[in-house]
């Protein structure tokens, strides 16, 4: 999963001399002797396994500024950083404006050529990553933008094209987790009112006594505490798409409100002398089975088959394994684009790593997980040992990449004894808990001695006694042990 450099420079003892300093961060290199060839080789299907050229401007043939300007042309995603010995101003300004993302003057140092890999690269992460953001919230996220292509999502993206064409209800069904949320989305994308709003409700988080004013609105005036009228997420979702996630955790009450309105096509604000007529397009989701909902009286018999009317069930991730090394590589640009990291990618023994585990909490607990790993690496690829929970093997420290046998230990001792950010669903703890932790642990470490503990926590004393205070954590015992 490590990217790619073309090197493209008529010497070949320049050539490798780059490829040595390349590869030697990591990163693979293809080479090619002038522009004619670069460039065949930047068109073609394997192109888009090129991630960045390294160009030279002096080349017999096809030069390095019609080699630029063609690609400009082509193929303006592709990075290309200008090697140069002369380094005039003219034509480094020049290079730029044809779309150069940075210029190295020959010769250069090795930090600044892979400074300048690693930069082309983050903005490029950078640039997709918003793109991807725009299309999420104007609405123009589709089926083709969907992370991975395994066999038993093959149908989702089928029935999920289908139903998009149609202006019927449609119900997402699947664990926690899956992305149901993603593909309701780009159910709107794919449909004619991909332009319209696109409303979210989370039924289970909205408080019992807060549903009907959130979903259908209120006068002001008409309860204590409406201040303002309140036009409620239907009316937001006028001529657009409202998706109700968890929809089965709807009181009885409000779910009989919610047929009027999917059988009417209006709704009745709280305190309103007259009803609101609203053109919605409806995609729920459930982790639940609403069947079995039905049968224990939770559930109204004809609000689910209302909502059921196209139901299109998402598989969990341990049932697309071939996935996860796009959904890995996906979440590594997004995180090295949002937190300012640098990682190129996953050891191939990681990668089989992620995909042999069961990820009971789907691709959120991967996502998160590989966000914790990011944090802990401190390479440009990701190890099993950045992933504790899950190889058993503890986290790289400074002083035990001196002795790689230092960090093998105990895989009980590292899920019951090192502090995690995850809980056991892959969800992050929160950070009073994650502070608790981590000074009892640094207590522990340090025998009690509070001196040592705060210099190692980088706090004064003062701070750590009152945060031992609050937490109520036993210092006492830890030193007469």
């Amino acid at each position: 999963m490590g990217k790619t450099v073309l090197i493209v420079d008529d010497d070949p003892t320049q050539r490798r001399l780059l490829q040595a300093v390349i590869e030697k961060s990591g990163f693979s290199t293809l080479q090619a002797d002038n522009g004619d060839t670069a460039l065949d080789m930047a068109l073609s299907p394997d192109g888009a396994n090129i991630h960045v050229m390294m160009l030279d401007l002096v080349m017999p043939g096809r030069g390095g500024m019609e080699t630029l300007e063609e690609l400009k042309a082509k193929r303006p995603d592709l990075p290309v950083i200008v090697l140069t010995g002369k380094g005039s101003i003219d034509t480094v300004v020049k290079a730029m404006q044809m779309g150069a993302r940075d210029f190295v003057v020959k010769p250069a140092s090795p930090e600044r050529i892979i400074v300048s890999i690693r930069n082309a690269l983050e903005v490029n992460t950078l640039v997709g990553e918003v793109k991807r953001l725009k299309k999420t919230t104007n609405g123009g996220l589709t089926f083709k933008d969907l992370i991975g292509n395994a066999g038993s999502m093959r149908p989702v993206v089928a029935m999920g094209e289908r139903g998009a064409k149609a202006n019927i209800p449609i119900l997402i069904t699947g664990e926690s987790g899956v992305g149901k949320e993603v593909i309701a989305r780009a159910i709107q994308g794919a449909s004619e009112r991909s332009d319209k709003p696109f409303i979210t409700v989370n039924c289970g988080a909205i408080a019992e006594n807060l549903v009907e004013s959130i979903l259908f609105g209120h006068e002001k005036g008409s309860f204590t505490g409406a201040n303002a009228k309140h036009l409620g997420k239907f009316q937001e979702a006028h001529t657009g798409t409202l998706f109700l996630d968890e929809v089965g955790e709807l009181p009885l009450e409000m779910q009989v409100k919610l047929l009027r309105v999917l059988q009417e096509g209006e709704v009745d604000p709280i305190g309103s002398k007259r009803t609101v007529p609203v053109d919605v397009r409806i995609v729920s989701a459930t982790n639940r089975d609403l069947a079995e909902a039905v049968k224990a009286g939770t559930f109204r018999e004809d609000l689910y088959y209302r909502l059921n009317v196209f139901p299109i069930a998402v598989p969990p991730l341990r049932e697309r394994r071939e996935d996860i090394p796009a959904l890995l590589d996906h979440f590594i640009k997004r995180f090295n684009a949002q937190e300012q990291m640098n990682v190129i990618g996953a050891k191939p023994e990681t990668i089989e790593l992620l995909k042999a585990f069961e990820w009971k909490g789907n691709v959120r607990q991967l996502e998160n997980t590989i966000f914790r790993a990011m944090i802990l690496s401190d390479g440009h690829e990701l190890a099993p040992h950045d992933f504790p929970q899950i190889s058993g093997l503890a986290p790289a420290m400074p002083n035990q990449m001196e002795n790689p046998l230092n960090a093998l230990v105990d895989a009980s001792a590292a899920t019951d004894e090192a502090v995690t950010f995850l809980d056991r669903e892959g969800h992050l703890r929160s950070l009073e808990d994650i502070e608790r932790d981590l000074i009892q642990f640094a207590i522990e470490n340090y025998s009690g001695h509070m001196s040592e503990v705060a210099r190692r926590l980088g706090i004064g004393r003062s701070t750590l006694y009152r945060k031992v205070r609050e937490h109520e954590l036993d210092v006492d015992s830890v030193k007469s042990a």
